[in-house]
C-alpha cells in the first residue's frame, strides 16, 4: 500500500473549489486591521483575531522597525542557547506582572506553548483532564505528554466533577480549558470550576488565547472573575491582541523554571525575533495606557450579538467578541460565507472537526477599531443574505 494514498484520494477540498466555494486559505493582497482586499475588492473584515486592532497601532508599528533596526530579523537560535535577548527577560517580567503571576516564558508561537507546557508538565502516569471544546493545540500537547487522557462535555461543571472523583488520588492531575472559547465565543465557568480542582487535587490551566486583551480589562479570564490566585498556569499567545506571533506560560516561579528546562518546542526551537517581541512590549504598553480599547470592544461585542439575535440568528452561548452564526450544515455554511464574501464581509467557515457535528457555523469577531459604518454595513449584509438564505 502506497503511504500516499490518503493523499490523491482526499478530494473534499478540491470538490469545493470547484463548487465555487471554497473558504479557506484565501490570498489577502492587504489586511490592514478593519478592512482587507482581495483581487482588488474592499471587504470589511470580521473574521480576524485581532481584538484591540493593535496591528495598525503607530507606536506597535514603530517599536517592530525599530527592533529590526537595531537587532536585524532573527536570533537564529533557541532561548536555551544563543537565542535570548534582554528583550526577552524584559517581556517576561512585564507578562507576568500583567497577568498576576510570579514568572513567565516567552515562546515562539501558541501552539508551541501548550505542546510544550503540557508535554513537559504531564508525565506517563500522570493524568490530564481536558474539555471537550478545548483547541486542537491543547489536544495535541496531551498527546505529546504520554499522560492518561481524560475529557468531559463542554463546561458542564458536573461532568467534571464525574470524572476526577473517578481517578485515583495519588495520580498527578492536570485539568486545561480554554478561557474563552475561540469558535463559539463562550467562557469557562472558573468560579465552580476551580474549587472542584481543589477538591480532587487537580491543577488548572487556563489557555486565554482569546481572552487576553479582550476579559479582565485585558488581563484574561481568571481576572475575569477575580480569581488569579486560583489558576495554577495561564496561558496566551502574542498573535490576537498582542498584535504579533509567539505565546507565553505564567506560573508559580518554580513550575516556569521547569518548564523552562523541559519543553521541548521551546528547547528545540529558534527564538521569537526582536521584532515580534518589541511589538508585543509596545502592544502591552497600549493596553495600559489606553483601556478604553476594551471597552470599546466590549461595547460593540453586545451590540452586534444583540443585533443579530434581534434579526432572528442563533449566535449560541457568545459571551464575547467572538459571535457565532450558527448554520448546522456544511454545504449551507460554506454557500452562505460565499454570498458574505461576495458582497464584501470576510468571516470564517468552521465545520466540523473544528466544531461539533451540528454546530456548522460562521465565526465573526470584532475589534475594538471597527467604525459604526462599518458594522451596520456588516449587519445589512447579513440581513439581506439571511432572508435570502432562509437562515432568519
Amino acid at each position: 500500500m502506497d503511504i500516499f494514498g490518503k493523499c490523491t484520494g482526499f478530494t473534499a477540498a478540491k470538490e469545493a473549489m470547484d463548487a465555487g466555494l471554497y473558504p479557506y486559505f484565501i490570498p489577502l493582497s492587504g489586511n490592514e486591521g478593519t478592512e482587507a482586499e482581495f483581487q482588488g475588492r474592499r471587504l470589511i473584515m470580521c473574521g480576524s483575531n485581532n481584538y484591540l486592532g493593535l496591528t495598525t497601532h503607530p507606536e506597535v508599528r514603530q517599536a517592530a522597525i525599530d527592533a529590526i533596526e537595531e537587532f536585524g530579523t532573527s536570533c537564529t537560535g533557541s532561548r536555551f542557547l544563543n537565542g535570548t535577548l534582554e528583550m526577552h527577560e524584559q517581556l517576561e517580567r512585564a507578562l507576568a506582572d500583567w497577568v498576576g503571576k510570579e514568572s513567565a516564558l516567552v515562546f515562539s508561537t501558541g501552539m508551541q506553548v501548550n505542546l510544550g507546557v503540557i508535554s513537559a508538565v504531564v508525565c506517563k502516569d500522570d493524568i490530564v483532564i481536558l474539555d471537550k471544546d478545548d483547541h486542537a493545540s491543547i489536544v495535541d500537547g496531551a498527546f505529546l505528554s504520554r499522560g492518561k487522557i481524560k475529557r468531559f462535555r463542554h463546561n458542564d461543571m458536573e461532568d467534571l466533577e464525574r470524572v476526577l472523583s473517578s481517578l485515583p488520588e495519588d495520580k498527578g492531575k492536570l485539568v486545561i480549558v480554554d478561557g474563552l472559547f475561540s469558535m463559539e465565543g463562550d467562557i469557562a465557568p472558573l468560579p465552580e470550576l476551580a474549587p472542584i480542582c481543589k477538591r480532587y487535587g487537580a491543577r488548572l490551566m487556563v489557555d486565554d488565547a482569546h481572552a487576553m486583551g479582550v476579559l479582565g480589562k485585558g488581563r484574561g479570564t481568571a481576572a475575569h472573575f477575580g480569581l488569579t490566585d486560583d489558576v495554577d498556569l495561564i496561558m496566551s499567545t502574542f498573535s490576537k491582541s498582542f498584535a504579533s506571533l509567539g505565546g507565553f506560560i505564567a506560573g508559580d516561579e518554580g513550575v516556569i523554571h521547569y518548564i523552562k528546562h523541559h519543553a521541548r518546542s521551546l528547547i528545540f526551537s529558534a527564538s521569537i525575533p526582536p521584532s515580534n517581541t518589541a511589538a508585543v512590549l509596545a502592544a502591552l504598553d497600549v493596553m495600559q495606557s489606553e483601556p478604553e480599547r476594551v471597552e470599546r470592544l466590549t461595547q460593540i461585542a453586545d451590540y452586534m450579538r444583540q443585533k443579530y439575535q434581534n434579526l432572528g440568528f442563533d449566535t449560541g452561548n457568545s459571551e464575547t467578541p467572538v459571535i457565532p452564526i450558527l448554520i448546522g450544515d456544511d454545504m449551507k455554511t460554506f454557500f452562505t460565507w460565499k454570498m458574505l464574501f461576495d458582497n464584501g464581509v470576510f468571516v470564517n467557515a468552521v465545520i466540523s472537526p473544528a466544531v461539533a457535528p451540528g454546530r456548522q457555523l460562521l465565526r465573526t469577531s470584532y475589534m475594538a477599531t471597527h467604525t459604526d459604518e462599518q458594522l451596520a454595513q456588516v449587519l445589512e449584509t447579513f440581513e439581506k443574505i439571511g432572508k435570502q438564505l432562509q437562515l432568519i
